[in-house]
């Protein structure tokens, strides 16, 4: 099972130095360390940044002001598809 706190602490990680607001997810690609290609792991699953924008980006609502609502909508997505526990 996937670890929130720590998928959580990596999505926060990867996008908290972004130029905020970002209006996009092109926005937030400077701010990866492997481009899109950065990859976000857990307990045996991994996403990489293009993955979770196709996974989760539904749930996106951009513009964005913070780390904090972008992470939560990610997190919220996953979950929505199934990727995360809700228990």
């Amino acid at each position: 099972m996937v670890d929130k706190n720590d998928l959580r602490q990596q999505l926060t990680d990867a996008f908290e130095d972004a130029d905020y607001p970002v209006n996009s997810p092109m926005d937030l690609v400077p701010a990866l360390p492997n481009g899109p290609a950065t990859t976000f792991e857990s307990d045996g699953v991994s996403f990489t940044a293009m993955e979770l924008n196709a996974q989760a980006g539904s749930k996106q609502s951009f513009p964005y002001d913070s780390v904090d609502t972008l992470v939560n909508d990610i997190m919220d997505g996953l979950e929505d598809e199934g990727y995360l526990d809700e228990a």
